[in-house]
Order: structure tokens, then C-alpha cells, then sequence
């Protein structure tokens, strides 16, 4: 018993540090204080209809008619039944946000490098290079909790993975399978993606040693078992999975039944995302040297310049007010000083100048499959970010290979390099400080690294005088200083994103002098192992903190009640709530691309990666070129626009159809392209059209519409609508409603029936003469099957592992005996 607590005892020890850490890098949250995310902001906005529903009933809506006009919140927050994955994620990320991703970041790479081999020491400390990598900090800044969540169980699924082709096929299967699990139940899944081609890339290495080494049976024998690990995982969150499947298909990641653009003109139609929207954030092949020098290309779009730059010192001689000019530094210039490819970046993805010289002396220390796995996969990942700047392998990728063409921003597949450069970098780091390798192999690995790093460093300082330093947008701005009189403001702004390159390679230098300096002293044996461990830690800290505290720091905290209601009420949203009845908002400021309507009202817009497809074609077709009929159909009742004095006010629609209404004429068309050129001069109150093939059973018919017929909207929640009508005349009910074909029952006076589209995106329904009661209640039938899997799928996988651990308690004992 004494023997097993002494080998826990560093583990608990390291687990403590993480915590600590994690909570003093984000000590606000200490406070009760939460991180102000933009993207949460937005969710936040996105949500709000679905959370009061929870809130006030305890049920779950999946449906929101909060955002672009009606949609499933399945990825807005919905909770499903038997979950029991999302459960244990929770309980393993205890501490407040951001720190428990932060902690969840830790002790995955931390387990994945004791899987590995490495001393508890320096898999402590490989932990916080990893999970101080500057990207990972930046992304809890902006908000991409999901992205941070699937990062973080990365390591989890390698480390089962690893497992099993080491043959412990029995911890490789229970580990890949609940990290699977784990990994799938983060909810993002462009990561996830990025993950199985790193995996891919391992199998490829593991495949060709396997038949080296004629070891195939054991090969496919592990892979055998891993892919059933994956498949249970999969099928542990098979509700969100099959929900998000099917959601997929009607959003913007799905393919447009429309073969025209709106200009008129044929469009190239695929199943994914276009080209240019996939690649519109592109790495630059030169800027991914901030890999190793953070701002080699100005860092991001906020960095603090203050009064010692060329910007403030200029603005000052020109007669500017030294309060007016410090202001603009700091809220104008500061967002200038990125000039990399993309059209924007919140900061570097510095893997810290300390992990790449390590990373470079792994090239020359380590040998077998684990390190060409890991920098093929590095490779691999720093190639596709590069997007259009490569465009040979990135067409072929999206052209090609299954799924590439569903996830954009493709920038961020760099998190498979920011995983496999700090692994690579402890790896060789082990090498170093062990016994396995001579001194005269280390010391040259180590002075070709400094070779590499040192002049890589020095000839980017001579390189300086041939850059230009310039944006895409740089050209805009000098109109406008120009304009102001203040001509040579540009010229000081690119003087700023000098001063930033020129300080971040001295930087970079002394960062890699300092750690060539350790290496060689304990080569040397002038310094102690646990002091040369210390020595990296505390350079892996200094290193990617002092970056990280640039971009995400206490400053990036409010009080818990600015966050919770991060909307405030305006003068408009007050004059509009003054109205009690059912309509929507379309704000023209927002377009459909902000959820601060959404906060209040039902709104036309919206935040979200894949929006309704049908919406996001009604405005690109006929809402942005003022088709005001489209917004009546939409029941847009108040358009939030500037007046004359650029002051927000609500126009009021007196032309919004309402809820529901009744037409006099069915109007069949031949396909969507017909039906979306029909809505630009359709009287959208008496006429519907329809696309016959899509709906073969409809028939054009005219119906007579008596003045006495009414059909109103008598109850309203999310995810249920009640209608009545009173019609002396069979008829067809046209409902501002979008037309989703999943999970919506539709019953009049408790009878089931169809309803079908109209408008390209709305709901009809034929109503018989009379007075009738009609309900749209949405009940998800992939919701009911998802869970049914999940249950048994969560009682399978508690029942292996169970076996499992008698197994090996069983086996242990027997070799004790």
C-alpha cells in the first residue's frame, strides 16, 4: 500500500499544480467574475429563447423562433436524454470557465506523455507548454469554448490509441472509447475531423513499420479493436450526432437545390461550402514563422502600442491632444498592426520559441514511427493551413476527400502541429536529459539546432530592409489619414509593426540562447537534472505566458451580471417590446450575421456557422436586393434602421402578413430556381407557389377567400403553435413559419396531417371548410431513436469497463500469487 502511494503521490501532486495554475492564469474567475467571449456573446443571444423555455417549463424545446426565422437549437445548447457522457465531462471539468479548459488542456497531455514514457517531471511540464500554446489561450479569449473542449480530449484519444498498439488492448479500447466519447461530445466537430486525419496519418506510419517488421496480424488486429472503441463512442452520443446529421442537410453546409446565382448566372453547386469561403482564412506560408516568432507579422488585430510607438509620438508632434492620441493608439492603430495574409487574426499561433528549438534538436535525437508520425502529421496540418497559398493540395483536398469541404477557416487545422510540436519537444527533451544517447550526439543535435534556430533568426533580422510592411487594407486607411491631414500617419504605423518584428526575433533569440545555454551545462554536467527540468519549466512559462498576456488577460473579465445579460435594453428594443403580439425584427445593422435581436426579440438574423439555408438564400436573393414582399411573408413587422441623423429607430411593416394567413391562388413551378425568381414581383397575400418537384402530390387550385374567414394564432411556445380558423370555404393557410421536414407533426382538430412548402421557405397547409383547431407541435423523432441508442450504447460501454477492471484486478492478483 506504502509502494502505491508513493507512486500516486506526484501524480496528485501534478494534478494540484494544474489546478492552481489553471485558476491563477484566470484568477478573476476567483472572484465569481466570467471571461468575456464575443462568440459566446453571440450564442448567448442565439439561446436566450431556448434557456427562459428551460427555465420556466423544465423541458427541452429544440426549436427556436428567436433566430433567422425559425430554426433547431441542436446546436444551440439543447441537452438530450440519457447523456451520461456529457455528465462525466462535466464532472471532469470542475473548475470555473475558461479554467477548466485550460485544466482539461493539462492533464490530457499530461497523461498522453506518462502513456508515452515520460517521467512525471517532465510530463508536468510538458503539460504547460502545451496547454500555454498561444493559439489554445486565444481561442478561450474569443470564445470558441467548443473548439477549446474538443482540443482538450485530443490527447485522451491518442493516449488509448497509443495503448492498443502497444498491446494493452483491454486499457486502449476502455481509454480510446470513453475519450472517443468524450471527444464527440465536445460538439465540434471540424476538430474532431482534423483529429481522425492526424490518426490517419499514424495509421499510415503504424502500417508500413507493421510490414517491415511483418507484424500485420497485430496491426489490423489493434485497429480492429479501436474501431469498435470508436464506433461504441460514436454511438454514445448518437441523439446529437444523428440531430446534427440531420440539421447538416438544411443548413448552409448542405448543398442548394438553386443552380443560379443571384445575378442570374449559372452556380457551381456542391454538396459543401464554396472554395472561397473554405479558404477565405488562408495562412501565409512566410507568416507561419510566428510559429516561432509571435508577432513576426504584427500579432493580431488588438495589440497594446502605448506611448513609446512611432503612432503616438507622430499624432503628438502634429499638434493631436496627448489624451485624443493615446486613444487612438489604443483603439484604432492597435487593429492595425497585424499585415499577415489573412484578413484578420486575434494573434499568433506561437507554439513558443523554446518548444520549436526543441522541436528541432527531436529531428536529430529521436528515431521510429512515433517521430515520423508526429511530423508528418505536423507537415501535413502546416501545409492545409496555408489554404489558397497552396492551392494544389487544398483543391484536391476539398475536391476529394470526404467531409474536407464541410468546415471553413481551415487556418485552425495548425492545432495538429500545436499538439504534436510540444510532444516532439519533450520527447527530445527526454533524450537529452537521459542516459539513452551519448553526449557527442547530443551536443551535435544541439548545435545544429542552434545553427538552425539562431540563423534562421539573424537572417530575418537582415531580411527586414526588403519588407514593405503592408496590409490589403492598408491602402483604405491612407485615405482616410489623408483626408485628416495627417499624411505620414501610415508611414508611422508600419514604423509600429517594424518595432514588433524587429523586438520579437531579439526576443526569440535570447529565448533560444537561454535554452541552448541549459542544455549544454547539463551536458557538461554544470547542472543538475531536476534543476535543468525546473530551468525548462520555467522557460516554457515565461516564454508562452508572457505571449498569452497579451491576448487574454484579466482585463477580458466582467461581472457575472454583464455576461448574463450582455445585451442591454435599448430605446428601440423598449418601443418594440411594447408590442405583445407575434412578429419578427429584421435589423438592417445585423443583417443576418449579429444575435443581439435574437436577445429580445424573434429575429429575422442571427450568429451561426451553418444558418438556414433557405434563409440565407431568401436574403441573398431577393431581401438584399429590397424585396420588401419577402419580409412581409416573414412577418417582419419592425425593421430596426438609421435615420437621417444615423440614430437607430424601429420602422413599423403595416404591410406584414402576420402569422398565418389564407390565399386565393396555389401556383405550381417547375423547380427551386423558378420558385426563388417567382418571389421577386409575387403578390405573397393572395398567391403561394410551390415546387412540384418537391411536392408531385400538390395541384394548383384557386380558392375563394370570404372576407369573414380569419385564422389566428391563439397559443404560442417555441416548439408548439396553435392555431384557429374559421373558413366558409376550403382553403390553403400560408404560415410565417419556416419549413423545416423533421420532427414537426401537424394535426387539425387532433387528426394528423401534411403540411408541405410554399415561398421556398414557409409552411402551407389545406385547411376543409369550418372552424378548426390546428397544432404544430415539434416532436423530433431523431431525438426519441438517438437516445434509445445512447442508453444501451452508455450501459454497454459501463458494463466493458467494469469487465475490464476485473480483468485486470483478476490478473494482477494472479501474478501476485
Amino acid at each position: 500500500m506504502t509502494n502505491q502511494l508513493k507512486k500516486i503521490l506526484p501524480h496528485f501532486v501534478v494534478f494540484l499544480v494544474f489546478i492552481l495554475t489553471s485558476l491563477i492564469y484566470f484568477s478573476p474567475v476567483l472572484q465569481g467574475k466570467k471571461i468575456f467571449q464575443s462568440d459566446i456573446v453571440q450564442y448567448i443571444g442565439m439561446s436566450k429563447e431556448r434557456n427562459d423555455f428551460k427555465d420556466k417549463t423544465g423541458e427541452e424545446s429544440y426549436w427556436t423562433n428567436s433566430a433567422f426565422g425559425g430554426m433547431p437549437t441542436y446546436q444551440l445548447g439543447a441537452n438530450y436524454p440519457h447523456n451520461y457522457i456529457k455528465k462525466l465531462d462535466k464532472t471532469i471539468r470542475f473548475l470555473p470557465r475558461p479554467a477548466d479548459y485550460l485544466f482539461l488542456y493539462f492533464i490530457g497531455f499530461y497523461i498522453l506523455l506518462l502513456v508515452l514514457k515520460v517521467d512525471w517531471k517532465l510530463a508536468g511540464i510538458g503539460a504547460l507548454a502545451f496547454g500555454f500554446s498561444t493559439y489554445l489561450i486565444i481561442i478561450l479569449g474569443v470564445g470558441h469554448n467548443a473548439k477549446a473542449h474538443a482540443i482538450g480530449y485530443f490527447p485522451f484519444v491518442l493516449a488509448g490509441i497509443l495503448l492498443a498498439f502497444k498491446k494493452r488492448y483491454i486499457a486502449g479500447f476502455l481509454v480510446t472509447a470513453f475519450a472517443m466519447a468524450l471527444e464527440i461530445n465536445a460538439n465540434h466537430f471540424q476538430m474532431t475531423y482534423y483529429l481522425m486525419l492526424l490518426v490517419l496519418v499514424f495509421g499510415i506510419v503504424y502500417l508500413i513499420d507493421a510490414f517491415k517488421k511483418k507484424e500485420l496480424p497485430h496491426f489490423f488486429k489493434t485497429v480492429g479493436i479501436l474501431v469498435v472503441a470508436v464506433v461504441l463512442a460514436i454511438a454514445t452520443n448518437a441523439t446529437n450526432l444523428l440531430a446534427t446529421q440531420e440539421y447538416a442537410k438544411w443548413s448552409t453546409r448542405g448543398k442548394s437545390d438553386l443552380t443560379i446565382n443571384p445575378d442570374g448566372s449559372s452556380k457551381v453547386n456542391t454538396s459543401g461550402l464554396d472554395k472561397e469561403y473554405i479558404t477565405s482564412y488562408s495562412y501565409g506560408i512566410f507568416e507561419s514563422l510566428n510559429l516561432f516568432v509571435p508577432r513576426l507579422l504584427g500579432g493580431g488585430n488588438d495589440e497594446d502600442l502605448g506611448k513609446d510607438s512611432n503612432s503616438y509620438e507622430y499624432l503628438v508632434k502634429q499638434g493631436v491632444p496627448p489624451a485624443q492620441a493615446q486613444d487612438f493608439v489604443k483603439n484604432q492603430a492597435a487593429h492595425m498592426m497585424y499585415w499577415g495574409d489573412q484578413p484578420g487574426t486575434a494573434g499568433p499561433a506561437y507554439v513558443g520559441a523554446v518548444v520549436f528549438f526543441l522541436f528541432l534538436m527531436s529531428l536529430f535525437l529521436l528515431k521510429g514511427n512515433l517521430k515520423w508520425w508526429l511530423i508528418a502529421g505536423s507537415i501535413l496540418s502546416l501545409i492545409l493551413s496555408w489554404g489558397h497559398n497552396f492551392s494544389i493540395l487544398t483543391n484536391a483536398m476539398i475536391d476529394y476527400f470526404p467531409l474536407y469541404d464541410k468546415f471553413r477557416a481551415i487556418t485552425s487545422i495548425q492545432v495538429l502541429l500545436e499538439l504534436c510540436f510540444p510532444v516532439l519537444a519533450i520527447l527530445s527533451l527526454k533524450e537529452l536529459l537521459s542516459n539513452n544517447v551519448d553526449n557527442t550526439q547530443k551536443l551535435n543535435a544541439l548545435k545544429w539546432s542552434s545553427v538552425i534556430a539562431g540563423g534562421t533568426v539573424v537572417l530575418l533580422f537582415l531580411l527586414k530592409g526588403t519588407f514593405d510592411f503592408s496590409h490589403a487594407n492598408d491602402a483604405y486607411y491612407r485615405q482616410q489619414f489623408d483626408q485628416m491631414g495627417l499624411n505620414q500617419l501610415m508611414g508611422s504605423i508600419k514604423q509600429d509593426r517594424m518595432a514588433l518584428y524587429t523586438k520579437d526575433l531579439f526576443r526569440t533569440l535570447v529565448l533560444v540562447a537561454i535554452s541552448a545555454g541549459v542544455i549544454w551545462m547539463f551536458i557538461k554536467q554544470k547542472l543538475k537534472l531536476n534543476y535543468a527540468i525546473l530551468a525548462f519549466g520555467l522557460l516554457f512559462l515565461v516564454d508562452l505566458v508572457g505571449i498569452d498576456k497579451q491576448y487574454v488577460n484579466n482585463e477580458d473579465f466582467v461581472s457575472a451580471r454583464v455576461l448574463d445579460k450582455p445585451f442591454q435594453t435599448s430605446e428601440v428594443d423598449k418601443q418594440i417590446l411594447e408590442d405583445t403580439g407575434y412578429y419578427r425584427v429584421f435589423n438592417t445593422q445585423e443583417s443576418i450575421n449579429g444575435a443581439s435581436t435574437s436577445f429580445y426579440h424573434k429575429s429575422l438574423g442571427g450568429y451561426h456557422a451553418a444558418k438556414p439555408k433557405r434563409l440565407q438564400d431568401l436574403f441573398e436573393y431577393q431581401i438584399a436586393n429590397n424585396n420588401v414582399s419577402v419580409l412581409n411573408m416573414l412577418n417582419v413587422k419592425y425593421i430596426i434602421r438609421p435615420n437621417d441623423k444615423g440614430q437607430l429607430y424601429p420602422a413599423n411593416n403595416p404591410y406584414a402578413n402576420g402569422p398565418t394567413w389564407f390565399v386565393n391562388q396555389l401556383k405550381a413551378v417547375e423547380n427551386a430556381d423558378a420558385e426563388m425568381k417567382g418571389l421577386a414581383d409575387l403578390d405573397v397575400k393572395t398567391t403561394a407557389l410551390f415546387d412540384k418537384s418537391k411536392f408531385n402530390n400538390i395541384a394548383e387550385n384557386t380558392f375563394t377567400v370570404d372576407s369573414a374567414a380569419t385564422i389566428d394564432l391563439t397559443d404560442y411556445q417555441p416548439n408548439k403553435l396553435t392555431y384557429k380558423s374559421s373558413n366558409p370555404n376550403k382553403g390553403i393557410a400560408v404560415f410565417s413559419e419556416m419549413y423545416y421536414p423533421h420532427g414537426w407533426r401537424v394535426s387539425v382538430d387532433g387528426q394528423f396531417v401534411e403540411e408541405f412548402r410554399v415561398n421556398y421557405a414557409l409552411r402551407a397547409l389545406e385547411l376543409p371548410a369550418g372552424n378548426h383547431t390546428i397544432v404544430f407541435e415539434f416532436d423530433p423523432q431523431v431525438v426519441k431513436t438517438g437516445s434509445t441508442i445512447s442508453l444501451a450504447s452508455n450501459v454497454l460501454l459501463f458494463l466493458l469497463l467494469l469487465g475490464g477492471v476485473f480483468y485486470q484486478y483478476k490478473n494482477r492478483t494472479s501474478k501476485e500469487d
